[in-house]
């Protein structure tokens, strides 16, 4: 039953993405050479944020949904060496809405998963960081100290 809730949920955000999604923000279920899609695995592409230092940069992410989606959230990838301080270095967002044990809900949406990982490229979470080295050159450049 998990399989049918989740190909169903996401067939709904597919539908919805593709009536209403922000300025130049990809969302797309993964396409095999074969055409057959894949609605398990999203290729995105988050926009920097205008009037950040992430400006006129454009970031691919891959969400990858389990068999129990929308009860458990996504993994949100970066690829491999993505430079942030929630980023850990194999690519995964530590992002608090992607927390399946205190963020998550399963009304969050995939559109609210990629915004808030956009605005999370710009202004980090110092008080949970994912990476040493991005979490102590933030630390240095931004004079914050917990």
């Amino acid at each position: 039953m998990p399989n049918r809730i989740a190909r169903s949920r996401l067939a709904e955000e597919r539908k919805a993405w593709r009536k209403n999604h922000p300025h130049g923000f990809v969302a797309k279920p993964e396409t095999a050479p074969d055409g057959s899609v894949n609605m398990m695995v999203w290729q995105c592409v988050i926009p920097g944020k205008e009037g950040t230092d992430w400006e006129g940069g454009y970031f691919p992410l891959t969400l990858n949904f389990s068999e129990d989606y929308p009860r458990k959230p996504p993994k949100c990838k970066f690829p491999n060496g993505f430079f942030h301080p929630n980023v850990y270095p194999s690519g995964i967002v530590c992002l608090s809405i992607l927390n399946e044990r205190h963020g998550w809900r399963p009304s969050i949406t995939v559109k609210q998963i990629l915004v808030g990982i956009q605005d999370l490229l710009d202004q980090p979470n110092a008080s949970d960081h994912a990476q040493t080295e991005g979490y102590q050159l933030y630390v240095s450049v931004n004079c914050f100290t917990l």
